[in-house]
This record gives C-alpha cells, sequence and structure tokens, in this order.
C-alpha cells in the first residue's frame, strides 16, 4: 500500500523516535512503493530564528514569514531534510519548489510569505519512486503569482501532505502526539477507529473534538476533500506508536 506520511513534531525531534520513523519508512519502501515522507521543522526553525535575532509570531496558528524569516524557513527545512533522507537511506530530499512540486498561493499580506497550496505536480515523485528512491518533502512552495514567480512560500506541512495525498490518490497519515480522535478526550481507552466527515465535523462543533485535536482532524478532512481515499491520525511520539501507526492503527477518517 503506497501512502504519504506527515512527519513531525515528536517524531522528529526524539532520536529513538527518529529513529523508528526512518526504519518504518524503508520497511515500507522495500514492501512496495515507496512512500512519500513529508516534513515541517517548527522547532529547528524557531531555534534558528531566535539564533539570528529574529521576530516571529502566529496569526491564525501560521508563522508570519518575513523575507528574512523566510530565508531561515528554507534553508532550515532543505538541511533538515537531507538529514531526514540520510537516516531513511534510499530517499532523495526536495521542497515544494524543485520541479514545481508545490504551487502556491500568499494567504494574504498580514503574514506575509505563507501560502495555501494551489496545485501539485507529482511528475518528479512519480520518477523517484519509479526507481525505489522515497521522496522527503519539505513545506516550501512556489508562488504562482504573476510578477513574483518562482518565490519560496512558507506552506502548513500538514496541508502539503494532505494536497499531496490527494493529487496522487494515495492514503495520508498524520503522525501527531496523540494515539487519535478519542470518543472521551479524557479516556485514553475510548479510540475511535474510523470516523467520517460529516460526523468529525458533528464532533468538532459540539466540543467533543477540542483544542490542539481540531486542527490535526482539519488537516486529515483537507485531505480527503483533495482526493486522498483516506486520512489517519495516529501516534508518533514513541518507537512502538511509530511502527503502530505506519501498519493501521490510529483513527482513520473515510469519506462518507
Amino acid at each position: 500500500m503506497s501512502l504519504v506520511i506527515k512527519y513531525g513534531g515528536n517524531a522528529m525531534t526524539d532520536r529513538d523516535t527518529r529513529a523508528a520513523v526512518a526504519a518504518g519508512v524503508r520497511g515500507l519502501a522495500s514492501a512496495g512503493v515507496p512512500p512519500v515522507l513529508v516534513h515541517g521543522g517548527g522547532p529547528n526553525i524557531a531555534a534558528a530564528l531566535d539564533a539570528q535575532g529574529i521576530e516571529h509570531r502566529f496569526v491564525r496558528g501560521l508563522r508570519v514569514t518575513n523575507d528574512a524569516a523566510m530565508e531561515v524557513v528554507e534553508t532550515v527545512l532543505t538541511m533538515l531534510g537531507k538529514e531526514l533522507a540520510y537516516e531513511v537511506g534510499p530517499a532523495v530530499s526536495l521542497t515544494g519548489r524543485d520541479a514545481r512540486l508545490l504551487l502556491a498561493e500568499r494567504i494574504g499580506e498580514e503574514l506575509g510569505r505563507v501560502g495555501r497550496v494551489a496545485a501539485v505536480d507529482t511528475t518528479v515523485l512519480s520518477v523517484l519512486r519509479d526507481g525505489g528512491l522515497v521522496p522527503v518533502v519539505a513545506s516550501v512552495g512556489m508562488e504562482m503569482a504573476a510578477g513574483r514567480p518562482g518565490t519560496s512560500l512558507n506552506v502548513n506541512a500538514d496541508e502539503a501532505a494532505g494536497a499531496i495525498a490527494g493529487a496522487l490518490g494515495e492514503g495520508a497519515v498524520f503522525l501527531t502526539n496523540v494515539p487519535g480522535v478519542l470518543d472521551d478526550p479524557d479516556d485514553a481507552e475510548s479510540l475511535i477507529p474510523e470516523l467520517g466527515p460529516a460526523s468529525a465535523r458533528e464532533r468538532i462543533a459540539d466540543g467533543r473534538i477540542a483544542g490542539g485535536m481540531i486542527p490535526k482532524v482539519e488537516a486529515a478532512l483537507f485531505a480527503l476533500e483533495q482526493g486522498a481515499p483516506f486520512a489517519a491520525i495516529a501516534d508518533g511520539r514513541h518507537p512502538d506508536g511509530v511502527r503502530d501507526a505506519l501498519a493501521g492503527s490510529g483513527t482513520r477518517l473515510l469519506p462518507d
């Protein structure tokens, strides 16, 4: 089964968990079509911006990105992608600017160089996968606006993963800091194995899905809207969780 895996958070910062992700991806690649690994790098970006004395803040959950910050963002994500590709082994690191993989449009002037994915060209992904290589994609898009073509934009990694999954017609797995969607947020044993969009939105509206779980579910719903056959929210906090997630654990959102 071919997959798009969104990778970030503790799964990227904890050494043992990071090794488990690399091993899991290698296993998937050797068993069939190599997965696509999409990553952000929030903690790494924040540390680099702080080191250079560049102020940074968030508006509606998105990092305001001026020209100086964008240079740092792209540099950090590019280098991080190369590290991750090395750890996976048979892999090549990319950003969304390579081969016009991710075309993006600016969200609004107040956010600066922050974009929303508008189109995906899967050509380079197919070429790499046909050669047995895992594409490791950093969440940087290429601006498509007239007058500014080719400019890099900071795009949300969850959205990038959802858009790529939709374009490929493949499932998306979001490695997160929770085991999945819980029927009772206070009961870790109340995992919901499958959830449809209508039910998910109802749970958001009535508060059963709340707080940090909302953007995770919305990312999964976005993947379905783009054409992914399923989107899973699964545990990426520790090595065992990653192994179980890549084997199919967590909450799977399916089209209604």
